[in-house]
C-alpha cells in the first residue's frame, strides 16, 4: 500500500481570504499574492468569475499558502481566530451557503502537524510515538469508514428525538466532502503554523505506516485529554458499537480494579474522591507536554466543580437546548457509562421534563462551550418555594474518556514505558502493524 493522501476541511465561511507567497497555480495560471473567494448563489466567485470548485496546486517543493482568520477551538472556552499556514494543495468548494477550504496533503505530513498541534515539543519520545500511531490509525479508520458509508449509500444516523428523549452524538455526519476537519471535532490540525520540531518529526518517521489493528481492521483509535481515572466505552459516546479494544479499565497499572461505575452510588463515590491513576497528576512538567498554552488556561480537570445559580442554569439550558424547561428542579442520572460519565440525564423543569444524551450533548447543554466531561454529580442548593437556588456539578476528567488518555499517557512516557506498552494499555488486545513503508 502506498502512503495515502488526506483531505482536511480547514474552515467554512461566506468569504475566504488566502495568500500565496509564491509557487502555486490554478490550472496553468500562476496564483500569487492575496486572494478573495466569495460564495455566490451556490458557486465560488473568484476574480470576477464563477466556479464550482477551485484547486490550487504547488509548483515548488517548499511552497505554502496562508488562510486568514481561521477559527480554532470552535465552541470551546478558548475559541479564537488566527492566520494559519499550510503546505500541499488548497481546494475550495461551495456547500451550505458557505465556502469550505480543504487542504490536501500526504498522511505523514498531516501527522507531523497534528502531533505538533496536539502535543508540546517537550513531550517524551515514547508519548510522541504513541500519539503518531493512534492519530494515523484514527485518520485511516475514518477514511475507511467514509468509503464504506459512501459505497453502501446508507445515510448516517446520529441520534433520535421524541417527546421523552433527545439523544444525539457528534461524529461523522458533518463531513461528507472531505475526510476530517481541522478542529477538536476530529484532530487538531494547524498546518505548518505550529513549528514542528525534530522530536515530532522523528516520532512520526520512526513509526511511519504503523497502525493499531484488531480482528483485521484498523482501530478507531479515539483519544481525549483526561479520562478521569477510568476508560469509557465507544458506544456510550457515539453509535452503539462495541469495540473490544475500547473496553472498561482503570487508568493504572499497580491496581487495575475498577468499581462498577454504571451503578449510581459507585459513580458518586468515584467522582467525589480522587483515586490513583496515571492521569491523576499536577506535575507541570508533565502537563506541559500535553497542554498547549491555551489549554493551560484550564487548571483543575482530574476533579472539578462548577456552580450555577437557578437563573444561570435555567437560562443556560434554555439557550443551549432551545427548550424552555422553566426553573430547573432536578437533574436525575438515567444511565452512566463505564467511567461514570452520564450517557442519559433527565432534566426536570417546572415547564418540561426531557431525558438528554449522549455525553457531548449533555456537556453542551450545561456549558456555554463544553463541560470538561459528563462524569458529574449534581447537588442542589437551598430550596426556595420548591426550587433549588443553586446547582453544583462535581466532575471527573476532561473529554469523552474513550481510548488513549493524553495526560495518563504522558505520565507513562515519563515513567519509562515504551510506546508499545502505552498503546496496548489503552487499546486492549490490539496489535501494532505496518500498513505501508
Amino acid at each position: 500500500m502506498k502512503e495515502p493522501y488526506v483531505h482536511v476541511g480547514i474552515m467554512s465561511e461566506p468569504q475566504i481570504e488566502f495568500v500565496f507567497p509564491s509557487g502555486y497555480c490554478f490550472g496553468k495560471e500562476e496564483a500569487t499574492g492575496k486572494q478573495v473567494a466569495t460564495w455566490c448563489d451556490g458557486k465560488i466567485l473568484w476574480k470576477g468569475k464563477l466556479y464550482d470548485e477551485l484547486m490550487f496546486e504547488p509548483t515548488a517543493e517548499n511552497a505554502c499558502f496562508d488562510l486568514l482568520d481561521v477559527t480554532i477551538g470552535i465552541n470551546f472556552h478558548w475559541e479564537r481566530k488566527e492566520d494559519q499556514r499550510f503546505a500541499g494543495c488548497l481546494k475550495i468548494i461551495a456547500e451550505n451557503k458557505k465556502l469550505t477550504a480543504i487542504n490536501i496533503l500526504p498522511v505523514e505530513e498531516y501527522l507531523i502537524s497534528v502531533i505538533s498541534s496536539e502535543m508540546s515539543a517537550t513531550a517524551s519520545p515514547e508519548l510522541l510515538k504513541a500519539h503518531a500511531v493512534i492519530s494515523r490509525s484514527w485518520l485511516l479508520a475514518q477514511i475507511e469508514k467514509n468509503k464504506e458509508l459512501s459505497d453502501s449509500h446508507t445515510s448516517y444516523v446520529s441520534g433520535w428525538e421524541n417527546d421523552e428523549e433527545r439523544i444525539r452524538w457528534y461524529d461523522r455526519e458533518d463531513h461528507t466532502r472531505f475526510d476530517v476537519c481541522a478542529d477538536d471535532h476530529c484532530q487538531r490540525y494547524q498546518g505548518i503554523t505550529r513549528a514542528s520540531t525534530l522530536p515530532v518529526k522523528e516520532a512520526v518517521e520512526s513509526t511511519r505506516g504503523e497502525i493499531l489493528s484488531y480482528d483485521g481492521k484498523i482501530c478507531d483509535a479515539r483519544f481525549s485529554k483526561c479520562c478521569g481515572g477510568a476508560f469509557e466505552e465507544f458506544r456510550n459516546c457515539w453509535e452503539d458499537i462495541r469495540y473490544p479494544y475500547l473496553a472498561p479499565q482503570r487508568d493504572y497499572k499497580a491496581d487495575k480494579w475498577l468499581p462498577d461505575l454504571h451503578q449510581e452510588q459507585e459513580a458518586i463515590s468515584w467522582i467525589r474522591t480522587s483515586p490513583d491513576a496515571f492521569c491523576n497528576t499536577t506535575d507541570k512538567h508533565i502537563l506541559g507536554q500535553v497542554l498547549n498554552n491555551y489549554d493551560q488556561e484550564t487548571t483543575d480537570f482530574y476533579r472539578w466543580k462548577v456552580q450555577y445559580t437557578q437563573q444561570e442554569i435555567a437560562t443556560l439550558v434554555r439557550e443551549r437546548s432551545g427548550i424552555d424547561f422553566g426553573d430547573i428542579l432536578d437533574l436525575i442520572p438515567v444511565e452512566r457509562g463505564s467511567s461514570g460519565r452520564l450517557v442519559r440525564l433527565r432534566v426536570v423543569g417546572s415547564k418540561r421534563t426531557l431525558t438528554i444524551g449522549k455525553e457531548l450533548e449533555i456537556r453542551r447543554t450545561f456549558s456555554t462551550s463544553h463541560l470538561y466531561s459528563s462524569a458529574f454529580v449534581a447537588d442542589k442548593g437551598e430550596m426556595q418555594d420548591g426550587v433549588p437556588a443553586t446547582f453544583t456539578l462535581t466532575g471527573a476528567g476532561w473529554g469523552h474518556g474513550v481510548g488513549l488518555c493524553q495526560i495518563g499517557a504522558a505520565v507513562m512516557g515519563e515513567q519509562g514505558y515504551p510506546y508499545t506498552d502505552i498503546l496496548l494499555h489503552y487499546y486492549m488486545g490490539a496489535s501494532i502493524e505496518k500498513l505501508y513503508h
